[in-house]
């Protein structure tokens, strides 16, 4: 079997690198006196630092003239060498301190499109504006999709519906959404604004097929009601749920902000769901595997307060 091996640097001259830093500004200033100036130091310990320098080299690298210093032969072989090498450090130094303040990196999302329909496009905005290394992937699925991207660390952050009074461990909630009954223009049952959750019996619904989280919460609420509930069709697509709900008289259950432009349109109309209230939560969760990077959390904090935000419009419970 194969033993990885660590690389081996031998370093001993190039190890110091304040000195080069010395020998750079000296050869560029061509005098000790102004290399001490800009450097903040002065000139009997920069004369130090040549003298061990050309020691370690076994060669002189400066030449001393009536105006000051030159490079020598030596010296102007090794000079552009050694700059770029100090460049390179300057640039990973850098990097290195960005890195500390900054956050960069590529954050997967994986949503429902339900919500994030109305919450990638504010993310994305925010994001560009403030983190200029950060950039967004965005994946969109059924509930089990995201679940599965969530286990497999597909995704960093999983934006997604959790119905019951307790979350996974792990999750933070976001927010408090009622379900609405959605029925087309002009419907009666739902032009009241709100329609008990037994109103449901019989209707013909389009909802999503099993296993999806709304419908096994619906199922639930259904047996205990002893209602029926016996979709006409059954969809996944959420643009697809709402345009036979609005071309063939169906009905479906979906959350307000999901058909919020529809229902101002007049497209939809929306009835809460009532007695008993029929919710959901809203909750973020990360990539176990993973562990929040600074990128990670960065784009999490702009989730919490966007959220917050369309909380105050009206759209759920933060």
């Amino acid at each position: 079997m194969h033993k990885p091996k660590a690389t081996d640097f031998a370093l001993d001259i190039a190890a110091d690198l304040q000195k080069w830093r010395s020998f750079v500004a000296i050869g560029e200033l061509g005098s000790l006196t102004r290399a001490a100036l800009f450097l903040d130091s002065n000139q009997s310990f920069l004369s130090r630092q040549v003298n061990a320098l050309e020691r370690e080299c076994g060669s002189r690298l400066f030449n001393r003239t009536g105006r000051g210093v030159e490079l020598s032969e030596t010296g102007q072989r090794l000079f552009p060498q050694v700059k770029e090498l100090l460049e390179r450090a300057q640039a990973l130094e850098h990097g290195i301190r960005a890195d500390l303040r900054e956050p960069v990196g590529t954050v997967t999302l994986g949503s429902l499109p339900s919500i994030g329909t109305i919450l990638i496009g504010r993310l994305f905005a925010e994001v560009r504006a403030r983190h200029a290394g950060v950039s967004l992937k965005v994946l969109e699925g059924s509930s089990g999709q995201v679940e599965e991207w969530l286990t497999d660390d597909r995704v960093d952050i999983a934006i997604l519906y959790r119905y019951g009074p307790t979350l996974p461990e792990q999750e933070q909630a976001l927010a408090t959404v009622d379900s609405y009954l959605i029925g087309p223009a002009g419907d009666r049952l739902t032009a009241a604004g709100s329609v008990p959750f037994a109103n449901l019996n019989g209707l013909p619904f389009i909802l999503p097929g099993a296993p999806n989280g709304l419908r096994t919460a619906l199922d639930a609420g259904a047996r205990l009601a002893r209602i029926a509930l016996a979709p006409v069709i059954e969809a996944d697509s959420l643009p697809l749920q709402k345009q036979l709900t609005a071309q063939e008289r169906l009905y479906t259950v979906l959350p307000l902000h999901a058909v919020w432009q529809e229902v101002q349109e007049g497209k939809l109309q929306a009835a809460r769901i009532v007695e008993p209230p029929f919710q959901r939560t809203v909750a973020m969760a990360f990539a176990k595997a993973k562990g929040p990077s600074r990128a990670v959390t960065a784009v999490a904090g702009h989730l919490v307060r966007i959220v917050g935000e369309m909380a105050q419009q009206g759209m759920w419970r933060s």
